[in-house]
């Protein structure tokens, strides 16, 4: 017999429960389908091993994404987005060698996993259900009326709407997607081409750099400044500026190809978010009328 003392159990709806564990399978099929392209591939060369440690990393992405959404954080579904999107292009560009045709293996793989983050994001954008599930926020000590409280922290500045959450989230991308072929190149300098040291220091730096310039950008955009949304274009164009010519340069067109496509597809879809993003109208005060004496 339960009593009114005793905690009522909140049963999460049946699409989330299906969400979470297509996730789990998601993160399950990333390391799978990476260590058959890695086993399958004719040259398990640097360059490869590093971009197949890159794209089984996005496992822990979708772990990640798990507790997000058992928690209904709001920000759950654009970092679904990105990662679903990010992943298929990480594991694609793996699967073709530079020479001859793909392991049927890895071709089987690389088709199921696109499946599967599809099947992520349809649920993600599409089920009525998640929606109403991600609505709240990071929780955090809260002090009201005199007491230190933990618990959700419900944002003081307007609420940012699915693009500008979408846009943030692409525009962290940019620094691992800069990092991952400068580390390639790395072996370009352990190939003897000391003239490219200069150039893999500056591709290091500008990765780290672009980290924090995303995160100032985007801190001003969650607030609705219009010079934060030009310095993200800014950022994203000094980004592709940077990155493409050195991937040519250290890494050949398979490198630009391999390295280049995802950082361009991260930043055509921040700049689409951006686009589509509709700014917050600033409250206009009703002028307080004037005392009659």
């Amino acid at each position: 017999m339960r009593t009114a003392a005793e905690p009522v159990e909140v049963r999460r709806p049946s699409a989330v429960r299906a969400l979470t564990t297509l996730l789990a399978v998601t993160a399950a099929a990333t390391v799978v389908v990476e260590l058959l392209n890695y086993w399958y591939a004719p040259e398990q060369e640097f360059g490869l091993a590093v971009r197949t440690g890159w794209a089984m990393l996005r496992s822990l992405g979708f772990l990640l994404l798990i507790g997000h959404v058992n928690k209904g954080r709001v920000g759950a579904r654009p970092f679904g987005l990105i990662l679903a999107v990010t992943t298929i292009f990480a594991v694609g560009r793996l699967i073709v060698p530079r020479q001859g045709v793909p392991a049927l293996p890895g071709l089987i793989g690389f088709a199921v996993l696109t499946a599967l983050c599809v099947a992520v994001v349809v649920l993600l954008y599409r089920s009525e259900a998640i929606r109403a599930h991600l609505v709240r926020h990071r929780k955090g000590l809260v002090v009201e009326g005199g007491t230190i409280a933990w618990r959700e922290m419900t944002p003081k500045r307007p609420q940012a709407n699915g693009w500008v959450l979408t846009a943030r989230v692409a525009a962290f991308t940019y620094s691992p997607l800069m990092l991952v072929p400068a580390l390639v190149a790395t072996g370009a300098v352990l190939d003897g081409r000391l003239a490219a040291v200069p150039a893999v220091i500056l591709w290091f730096g500008a990765g780290i750099a672009v980290s924090y310039a995303v995160l100032f950008c985007t801190a001003f955009l969650l607030r609705d400044k219009a010079w934060a949304r030009n310095g993200l274009v800014a950022v994203t164009l000094g980004v592709l500026a940077i990155d493409l010519p050195l991937c040519w340069w250290l890494l050949g067109t398979d490198g630009l190809i391999r390295d280049g496509a995802p950082l361009v597809t991260a930043a055509a879809l921040c700049l689409w978010s951006l686009n589509r993003a509709t700014r917050t109208p600033t409250p206009t005060r009703t002028p307080t009328p004037p005392r009659r004496s």
